[in-house]
């Protein structure tokens, strides 16, 4: 008896198993059709990789805005609302993106009853990848300003629900069929899940990602917020599978609005992951001292100049959308330091020339030359070792237009500090890697390229270094800047 219960319930999943895929071969359609039969209009868009050093080197904006070197970004091309005009810039943008002119990087004119979709496969195995939604335009009587602010926590690996990972419980959410809907009303939220449950897609592989409207400026004029949708997959196990995916990512992106008017049911800001478990990295002070002195050493025949750290992004993005200050997109994800004495606290508009607003990045005695002896050394706690992130990289920017032009992680960190700390037990918790014009063979040194544009930084041009930490597990969210240990770096050079 037990046997044929045992298999009647694999029959039974069998045939949920199959007939959910058969609803599925018919993909996009069978939602689409659904969904129309709701009575919406759908426009389907394009998911493509948002290169902010190709648009910055086809003259279309002036600053690569701190890209991140490590991934290449993915973004959703939208289509406007029925009956908008798109605007020329934007339908350029996705023309050198390889996009349609008919669908864009951001979202305009959002109505409060509309909603944007994605349909498919999460990226292959990687450290870490999330679903985040962005306001980046506000007006403010007449004028806009840039307000790259993440409205709220990401939808990422540890929490996401797919096929893998039902109910976002623990498994397997990599290459995983999800979906993820994006849209500020509690009704419009009812009526996709409906659809695709009626299409194939279970209640259990869907996500919401909240637009907490009753914060935004939401529908068609002159005053509304413009928004975007970035994927950030990083550092995939396979190479190989992970160009595929960015390349032609096997999902679908949709926008959905209700022809006939609806009764409005808005979120509320939906409640923050916290950050922070008590434990830190202090206890790694005195090593860390001690590595610090230990690299001092090594080139005491050179100058040191020993360069500030600060937080380069933070993740108050409420904070700052109240005081009208661009915090540059912070992912809630993740900690950000770079290598200046204070945090960007600036209102800028859209496509502005960002060294008029940050002036003390431009310190001509960061450049780096060609000189064998002109290099600067980055160190500090591997984060990831000492359990505070899931991944963590060191980027190299130019301080004129914030352009990235490659990156180190901490994949590249083992066994660097050892030679500077021999018999430390702790040497393991802790990183040294330099960055020059020339390697000189060194296999724990990164070059620093000249171009072409956008993609190097010239000689002479001052340049800093930014530090992203992604992801504490414990919390499923970015660590706190209270319990790590601020990344450092030193400048040496010939002595004069």
């Amino acid at each position: 008896m037990r046997k044929y219960i045992v298999f009647m319930v694999l029959l039974a999943m069998l045939i949920s198993t199959v007939f959910a895929e058969n609803a599925k071969a018919g993909g996009i359609k069978s939602i689409r059709q659904a969904l129309e039969n709701d009575g919406f209009i759908v426009q389907e868009g394009e998911l493509g990789v948002f290169d902010l050093v190709k648009i910055y080197n086809e003259g279309l904006i002036p600053s690569a805005y701190g890209n991140n070197p490590t991934t290449r970004y993915l973004v959703y091309f939208v289509p406007s609302t029925p009956g908008e005009q798109i605007d020329k810039r934007s339908s350029t943008i996705s023309e050198v993106l390889g996009k349609s002119e008919d669908v864009i990087p951001t979202i305009k004119n959002l109505r409060p009853d509309e909603a944007i979709i994605f349909v498919g496969r999460t990226p292959p195995e990687c450290r870490y990848f999330s679903y985040d939604v962005n306001l980046m335009f506000r007006t403010y009587g007449n004028e806009t300003r840039w307000e790259w602010t993440s409205l709220g926590d990401p939808v990422n690996n540890l929490v996401i629900k797919t096929e893998g990972t039902p109910y976002g419980q623990p498994g397997n959410p990599f290459n995983q069929t999800t979906v993820v809907i994006t849209t500020a009303d509690k009704g419009i939220d009812r009526r996709i899940r409906a659809a695709a449950e009626s299409a194939g897609y279970s209640d259990n592989i869907t996500n919401t990602q909240v637009i907490p409207s009753s914060i935004m400026n939401m529908g068609s004029g002159n005053n509304s917020d413009t928004f975007a949708i970035y994927i950030r997959p990083a550092l995939f196990k396979d190479q190989q599978a992970g160009s595929a995916y960015t390349n032609n990512t096997p999902a679908t992106i949709l926008r959905i609005t209700p022809k006939n008017t609806t009764t409005l049911e808005p979120y509320d800001m939906p409640e923050l992951r916290t950050r922070g478990t008590g434990k830190t990295e202090f206890y790694l002070m005195d090593d860390l001292e001690k590595l610090r002195q230990a690299i001092l050493n090594k080139y005491s025949g050179l100058n040191a100049t020993e360069l500030p750290t600060s937080i380069w992004f933070t993740a108050e993005e409420m904070a700052h959308l109240q005081m009208r200050i661009n915090p540059w997109g912070p992912d809630n994800d993740a900690c950000y330091l770079w290598t200046a004495n204070q945090t960007p606290s600036s209102p800028t508009p859209p496509y502005c020339n960002l060294s008029q607003y940050y002036g003390y990045l431009q310190n001509p005695s960061i450049a780096l030359d060609n000189d064998i002896n002109e290099f600067i050394i980055v160190y500090g706690v591997n984060h990831v070792a000492a359990g505070k992130a899931m991944y963590q990289n060191i980027g190299i920017f130019g301080a004129d237009a914030w352009n990235g032009v490659g990156a180190v992680t901490d994949q590249d960190f083992n066994g660097t500090a050892e030679a500077y700390l021999p018999g430390n037990p702790d040497a393991k918790y802790l990183y040294v890697y330099k960055i020059a014009r020339h390697s000189n063979a060194d296999p724990h040194c990164f070059e620093v390229p000249y171009g072409p544009g956008g993609y190097g930084i010239d000689q002479g041009q001052p340049l800093f270094i930014g530090w992203r930490l992604y992801l504490e597990k414990a919390t499923k969210t970015g660590p706190s800047y209270s319990e790590i240990l601020y990344d450092r770096a030193i400048k040496f050079s010939p002595r004069k």
